[in-house]
């Protein structure tokens, strides 16, 4: 690793970075010289498109503003009237437009965004010819507002145009330089990201013809227009697991690019990506460096945007600065705050990391970006620092240290942001300074994603381009110095989200270092055969835990809660070796393994709180002289069969529940993995389970398991698996003499996703792919059935086709692979025995390859199409996905979902608020998932299980569960039978 470690505490690198920009700050000057700037801002506000005017008018708290915010998503990529006459009504009927301001922005809103409130219909209007007429109408009218609002912070739609305009905008204002960015979603496909390079490689072409047409130009890359690139764009698979390919495939074409600029001394910028991906960014940059260095060493135009609020972002200014110093070359940085901070917390929190990789306080993320900037102008002998901000107090304090450290350096906006700040700047600035404008390019389709993000970003109330447009705001109050440490934070730390439980510990694959203990384990596990169990051992079993099971049920809830508890914190430390036996026994790709450990640990936790929760007596009302109190008591034995597809976290969360209500258990995990069940026993055994209340039995279905369920002692039936068995153990026990036994079953489903023409192709592809083959479609939870709006079903299948393309399809233990076996020859056959029924009754759109080092029984992705619902008859346990267009109202789709019977996990795309939580009220499904994938249900967060055919109840990991484990008894006392009603006749 060239940084350290992301995820440490926060405070000490504060104090650091405070330390580090203090030194060459006085901030009583920087206020001095800030003042007048704002002051000139107020006197003379921006134009009412400009985004400090549209936060002042809209802004995001408030429901006007998350209505357009919303509406500038999605309306215009909308292909079908219908889905747009919904989604307007749906967010404006959210928001009251009939302010009475007198501003340009809301004379508009109140002349277009408020007649399209009130013209749309709304549930309880009649929808007739003329209202929808009108309404098409209307939306027309908001569609054309939102293009007006989105030409305010795109440049151009194509890059000649954003060349015109930015000539136009250069006669006016002199000092500016621009820089361009072809605006896009990151690339999904192949076919995406050559698109994304020629649009690139056209606009450096286009810069350099237009830098010619301007006589007497100079060469200083400085002085010149130049271009942003993400590589992200330019690669489908770029992340750090997929290196090997990135290094061969995307350093080439960053080359090819850089080298296009260097010929004619133009600036290139890499821009900035999220902190996973930030090693891999560094490799690019550097294998680039030394290319410039050998072929351009003069050049001085290639850039790297560096964001300020990364913990690790002064180590980061000081690493790119040490390799342009070994290549001998001098670069460009972008300094910025960042643009993911939402997603970088979401992520570790997900993840259950130590610490945030970034700042949890505006202020701190303030303060590292004047530390980084100190750094970078110290640093002038490598760099030319381009410091992005809207900020003035910002602005103001690198003034100042760039004068004392005698610097040059750049200032930088945002194309429709910031210009009021910058106005009044220039009227005060040294001659020679230059503005240089981020400047978006692209259709505004293409742009609206990233709007939204810039929205979000400036939008909040703690943002300065937000409080410059308050008067309120007293400007020693905006100006206020970010050099402080908050030392009590806004957010709890990742292990700290779920409350009193401890969230599980996770690890980042990313990080080299945080992956090599799984490394290490792997050359040094060895499985070993275990033994099939006999019909005489299944007697013993049962003896020993009937035996065994008063002691249990009467050893104190704390004590019993105490042991899974600490069964939780041993297989957090042995998290390597866990993920080992994953990848080696049950053929799991690594990312797997890791959530697989981690739900395990959760599962332990989660029960043990939750049994104590339960197990307090309950008190009842009833009439005086006598105490009525309900308790819940373990049943007695439980049998566990869990499967091979989660080995360990649903074989822990059977056992556990049963254990944490005062239940023995025995436990037959899978034939195909009796070596994680093996070694988890074990250590529970050794956090105090006695090993008469957990035994393990090994063997087949039809023999020990047949075995079980049917036997006498049996107090209950906990299974997960398929239907056809479930059904199997649910005949037996209604057959069997004795008390009536319940059955906890988990089965599969026919799990469908409904996607609508408002979506965002690229997320919806991104759950697809995640949904449909990670674990090799090996999840009960997986997805089954894609129904595709048909407006927008071909540029859907066209992007899945690619990025199914761009899967790796190889042996688990490849850091890389994305896809591995099935479990056995078994699941194989039948897998392609309905790939060969599809082949001739389907139409196939896209199957992936596999690679030569792929393990035996390994079935490549498949993607059909086929005609209706109806075609579809039951599930396929693997990675193969069917896919329905539909037409019409959505509520047909979900009828139909109903109609096949099961009921596990249903996905909805959609932008229609209104509409997703109508859907999902109607479909007949345990879980629901919005705008997301549809696995990785996170104990206690989202409970997960069936109904139908998928299923018994209650759901696993959630507050109900445990007390299917339960049998009830209500103790009545007679308070008075000896004595009379004291408490009466005191009372």
């Amino acid at each position: 690793m060239r940084l350290p470690e992301p995820y440490r505490a926060e405070q000490p690198i504060v104090e650091a970075n405070i330390a580090r920009a203090a030194a060459h700050l006085a901030w009583e000057r920087v206020i001095e010289t800030a003042r007048p700037w704002v002051e000139g801002v107020r006197r003379d506000p921006p134009p009412f498109w400009a985004m400090e005017s549209l936060l002042k008018e809209y802004p995001i708290s408030k429901p006007e503003g998350l209505a357009l915010m919303r509406l500038a998503e999605a309306l215009l990529r909308v292909p079908d009237s219908a889905t747009a006459v919904e989604l307007t009504a749906d967010q404006l009927s959210r928001a009251n437009f009939d302010g009475s301001s007198d501003s340009s922005l809301a004379r508009l809103s109140n002349t277009v965004i408020a007649l399209s409130k009130r013209t749309l219909p709304d549930d309880d209007q009649a929808q007739g010819v003329f209202a929808k007429l009108g309404a098409k109408t209307i939306v027309a009218a908001t569609a054309r507002a939102v293009q007006l609002l989105a030409k305010q912070f795109v440049l151009g739609q194509n890059i000649e145009e954003a060349l015109q305009e930015s000539a136009k905008e250069r006669k006016h204002t002199p000092q500016l330089r621009f820089s361009f960015d072809m605006l896009g979603e990151g690339a999904r496909t192949s076919e995406d990201a050559a698109r994304y390079f020629a649009a690139y490689e056209h606009a450096i072409r286009a810069i350099i013809v237009a830098k010619k047409k301007i006589g007497g130009a100079s060469d200083d890359p400085r002085s010149s227009d130049g271009i942003s690139i993400k590589l992200s764009a330019l690669h489908p698979r770029y992340e750090e697991l997929q290196k090997d390919r990135v290094m061969s495939e995307l350093v080439p074409r960053v080359w090819s690019l850089a080298d296009l600029a260097a010929s004619a001394n133009i600036n290139l910028t890499v821009d900035a990506e999220e902190v996973d991906r930030l090693e891999l960014s560094l490799d690019v940059f550097d294998a680039v460096l030394k290319l410039v260095a050998h072929h351009h060493p003069s050049w001085t135009g290639f850039g790297l945007a560096l964001q300020a609020y990364q913990t690790r972002s002064v180590d980061l200014v000081e690493c790119v600065a040490d390799m342009a110093k070994r290549a001998g070359v001098r670069v460009m940085c972008r300094l910025v705050k960042g643009a993911y901070w939402d997603s970088e917390i979401k992520r570790a929190q997900e993840l259950g990391l130590s610490h945030y990789p970034v700042f949890t306080e505006k202020q701190h993320s303030d303060s590292s970006y004047l530390a980084c900037a100190t750094v970078l102008l110290a640093r002038k002998d490598v760099y030319f620092p381009q410091f992005a901000t809207h900020n003035a107090g910002t602005i103001a304090a690198i003034e100042q240290i760039a004068q004392r450290l005698d610097a040059p350096f750049e200032l930088q906006r945002l194309h429709g942001m910031g210009g009021g700040v910058y106005r009044e700047y220039l009227k005060t600035a040294a001659k020679d300074r230059t503005i240089r404008v981020y400047a978006p390019v692209g259709s505004h389709r293409d742009l609206l994603a990233y709007l939204v993000r810039r929205l979000l970003e400036n939008g909040a109330n703690s943002s300065f381009v937000h409080q410059l447009a308050d008067d309120g705001v007293a400007i020693e109050t905006l100006l206020e110095s970010p050099l402080r440490v908050f030392k009590q934070t806004s957010l709890v730390l990742p292990k700290e989200i779920l409350g009193k439980r401890m969230n599980s510990s996770g690890i980042d694959l990313s990080i080299e270092s945080a992956r090599s203990p799984i490394t290490k384990v792997l050359s040094t596990i060895q499985l070993y055969a275990i033994a099939e169990t006999s019909v005489a051992e299944v007697n013993a079993a049962f003896s020993r835990a009937t035996s065994a099971q008063i002691s249990w049920r009467d050893t104190p809830v704390e004590t019993r809660a105490h042991a899974l508890r600490t069964a939780a914190d041993a297989l957090e430390r042995d998290l390597p070796r866990f993920c080992g036996l994953l990848i080696l026994e049950a053929h799991k790709t690594w990312g797997d393994t890791v959530a697989e450990v981690r739900e395990a640990i959760d599962f332990l936790r989660y029960y043990a709180d939750e049994a104590e929760r339960i197990a307090t007596p309950i008190e009842l009302p009833g009439p005086t002289g006598e105490r009525n109190t309900l308790y819940l008591r373990g049943r007695g034995t439980w049998v566990a069969i869990s499967p091979w597809n989660f080995p360990l976290a649903i074989f822990v969360g059977q056992i556990a529940a049963a254990l944490a209500t005062g239940n023995t258990v025995i436990a037959k995990p899978a034939e195909q993995t009796p070596v994680i069940a093996n070694e988890m026993a074990a250590i529970l055994h050794a956090a105090g389970v006695p090993k008469d209340a957990l035994q393990l039995v090994f063997g087949l279905g039809h023999t020990v398991g047949a075995a079980l369920v049917s036997h006498p002692n049996a107090a209950g039936v906990v299974f997960t698996g398929s239907t056809a068995v479930a059904k199997i153990i649910q005949r037996t026990l209604a057959q069997k003499d004795g008390p009536i036994v319940p059955l906890i079953a988990e089965t599969g489903g026919i799990n469908a996703m409904l996607v609508d023409s408002t979506a965002l192709p690229e997320h919806v592809v991104d759950a697809v792919v995640q949904s449909a083959f990670r674990s090799a479609g090996q999840r009960c939870s997986a997805l089954r059935v894609l129904c595709v709006h048909e407006a927008i079903a071909d540029g859907v299948i066209e992007m899945l086709k690619g990025a199914i393309a761009e899967l790796r399809v190889a042996a688990p233990k490849d850091l890389a692979t994305d896809v591995g076996p099935l479990i056995d020859a078994e699941a194989f056959t039948v897998i392609q025995k309905h790939i060969e029924r599809l082949n001739t009754t389907a139409s196939l759109l896209a199957k992936g390859e596999r690679s030569q080092d792929a393990l035996a029984n390994t079935v490549v992705p498949h993607l059909f199409e086929v005609g209706s619902l109806a075609d579809i008859k039951e599930e396929i346990f693997g990675p193969v996905l069917q896919l329905v267009r539909w037409r019409g109202e959505p509520e047909a789709i979900i009828d139909q979902v109903n109609a096949l019977g099961f009921g596990l996990t249903l996905g909805i795309h959609t932008r229609i608020d209104r509409r997703a939580q109508s859907l999902a009220s109607r479909a007949h499904v345990g879980n629901v998932y919005i705008n997301r994938n549809i696995i990785g249900a996170v104990v206690g967060v989202q409970p997960f299980g069936g109904e139908g055919l998928s299923g018994t109840g209650p759901k696993a990991g959630g507050p109900h569960y445990l007390y299917r484990f339960c049998a009830e008894q209500t103790i009545t006392v007679n308070t008075v039978a000896a004595g009379g009603n004291v408490a009466l006749m005191t009372s």
